[in-house]
C-alpha cells in the first residue's frame, strides 16, 4: 500500500503568466487521484484562495493555502542592485496551519508589496520571524535559499540558512524540500539536502512544484513564460523550463521518485493533517471601528448621529417655524430613532461610523466626494453623517430599500470621491 502523499507545491494560473494550471483543475486532478488534500501556494500572492476554498471543499479535498514568497537576501527595505550574479530574492514556501497563520500571510504578502518590492514582492527574515506563527516553512526549489548555496559550493551557508529558518518557525516547522524533475542540478543538490536535514534534525517533505495539470500541457506553459519574458519560442538563449515533468504526478509515481527517503513523501500527508485552516463563511467580518478612549461603540454612535441630526435639522428650523415645511421636526425625530435602533439590532453601527470617517476626513484634506446615490439615499442617519446630500423624508424615499428587518444583509454605501 502507497503511503499518503498530498502536493504541497502548486502553482496556478494565479502565478500570472507562469502556472498553467486553473484551480478548477488542479482541484480536480486531487479528486480524480484520491488524494486527501491540495494546497495551493502561488508566486507572491494568495489571489485564487477563496475560489480554490470553494471549488476543493465542494469536491471533498481538503484545501491548503499556501504561497510561494520571495525573501530578500539582506533587508526588504534594500533596493539597490549589486553585482550580476547577485540573488534579488530567495523562494520559500508558507503553508498555513491555522486562522494565527492566515492572519500572519495576508501581513507577510501585503508588506512584501507595500515595504518590499524589488523585482518582485519580498519579505525579509526580520518580519518574517515577527509573522510565523501558524505557519509552516518549506526550503522550496533550487531558488531557495539553501538550495542556492549548495549549487554554489558553499554547504556552510546552507546549513546557516537552514538552522536560520528553522528557529524562526519553530521545533517542527520547518522542511527540507526535495524535488526530482531528472534537472542535473537538483541530481547534485538533492544528496545534500538530505544531509543537512539529518545533521540538523530536520524532517524532509517530497514535492513536485506543479506548473500544469498533464505532461502534455509543458508547451503551453513554455508560452505563457515566452509571454511573461518577451521572448519567441525560437529564440535559443531564452528563459524556460528544460524539462516537462512539472505536472500533477500521481503518489505512486511520487514514491518511486523518493524511493530512498520514505519519510519524505509521508510527511505531506502529516503537514496536510496539521493545517486546519478555514475560511468563516456564515459571519460578516467587517473592519472594527475603535470609539475614543472610554466610550462604547454604541454610545458613540448615537452621539455622532445625533450631533449630524442636529446640525441638519438646524437649517430647516427656520422653514418650519415660518409654516413653510412639509414635514414637521417630529417625524424627522421619529424616522431617525426608527433607523438608529434598526442599525444597531442588526450590529451595524461600526460600519456606519467607517463610512462617516472616510467621507469626514475626505472632506477635511479637500478631497471632493459625491452625493452618494443608490438605496443609501433612502437613510435619514446617512444623511445625517453627511454620507448623503439626499433629505430622503422630503423625497419620500424609503429607508427599508436600504435595509430591510425582513431581509438581514449588508448594508451597501456607494461612495464617491
Amino acid at each position: 500500500m502507497e503511503p499518503t502523499f498530498v502536493h504541497l507545491h502548486n502553482h496556478s494560473e494565479y502565478s500570472i503568466l507562469d502556472g498553467c494550471l486553473k484551480v478548477q483543475d488542479l482541484v480536480g486532478a486531487a479528486y480524480e487521484q484520491h488524494m486527501p488534500a491540495v494546497a495551493i501556494t502561488d508566486h507572491g500572492n494568495i489571489f485564487g484562495a477563496v475560489q480554490f476554498f470553494k471549488q476543493a471543499k465542494a469536491r471533498g479535498v481538503k484545501p491548503i493555502l499556501g504561497c510561494e514568497v520571495y525573501v530578500a537576501p539582506g533587508s526588504r527595505f534594500d533596493k539597490k542592485p549589486g553585482a550580476v550574479d547577485d540573488v534579488h530574492h530567495y523562494h520559500l514556501i508558507l503553508l498555513v496551519k491555522d486562522d494565527a497563520g492566515y492572519r500572519n500571510l495576508c501581513r507577510l504578502v501585503t508588506q512584501s508589496y507595500l515595504e518590499g518590492f524589488y523585482y518582485r514582492p519580498r519579505i525579509d527574515k526580520e518580519l518574517l520571524a515577527r509573522h510565523a506563527g501558524g505557519l509552516i516553512g518549506l526550503s522550496a526549489c533550487l531558488k531557495g535559499e539553501v538550495p542556492v548555496w549548495l549549487s554554489r559550493g558553499l554547504p556552510e551557508k546552507a546549513e546557516e540558512a537552514a538552522r536560520e529558518y528553522a528557529a524562526i518557525f519553530g521545533p517542527g516547522d520547518f522542511y527540507i524540500e526535495l524535488m526530482d524533475h531528472g534537472l542535473a542540478a537538483q541530481k547534485a543538490v538533492n544528496p545534500q539536502l538530505v544531509a543537512i536535514a539529518r545533521k540538523l534534525d530536520l524532517p524532509l517533505v517530497a514535492t513536485n512544484d506543479i506548473h500544469f495539470a498533464r505532461r502534455e500541457d509543458a508547451e503551453s506553459q513554455d508560452v505563457l513564460v515566452c509571454i511573461q519574458t518577451n521572448r519567441k519560442i525560437s529564440d535559443p538563449d531564452r528563459l524556460k523550463f528544460s524539462t516537462d515533468q512539472f505536472y500533477f504526478k500521481s503518489a505512486a509515481e511520487m514514491s518511486d521518485l523518493f524511493r530512498e527517503t520514505p519519510d519524505a513523501v509521508e510527511n505531506t500527508g502529516k503537514i496536510a493533517a496539521r493545517c486546519a485552516f478555514d475560511f468563516p463563511t456564515k459571519a460578516y467580518n467587517l473592519p472594527k471601528f475603535a470609539p475614543p478612549e472610554g466610550t462604547e461603540l454604541r454610545d458613540y454612535f448615537e452621539e455622532v448621529a445625533w450631533a449630524g441630526f442636529r446640525a441638519r435639522m438646524s437649517a430647516r428650523l427656520p422653514d418650519v417655524e415660518g409654516g413653510g415645511a412639509s414635514h414637521s421636526i417630529g417625524e424627522y425625530e421619529d424616522r431617525m430613532k426608527r433607523e438608529i435602533k434598526l442599525i444597531e439590532q442588526m450590529g451595524f453601527e461600526g460600519y456606519f461610523l467607517i463610512v462617516w470617517d472616510l467621507l469626514k476626513a475626505a472632506r477635511e484634506k479637500g478631497i471632493p466626494v459625491g452625493p452618494g446615490r443608490g438605496s443609501a439615499a433612502g437613510s435619514l442617519l446617512a444623511y445625517a453623517l453627511e454620507i448623503t446630500e439626499i433629505d430622503p423624508i422630503e423625497y419620500d424615499l424609503l429607508f427599508e430599500r436600504f435595509l430591510n428587518p425582513e431581509r438581514i444583509s449588508l448594508p451597501d454605501i456607494d461612495m464617491d470621491f
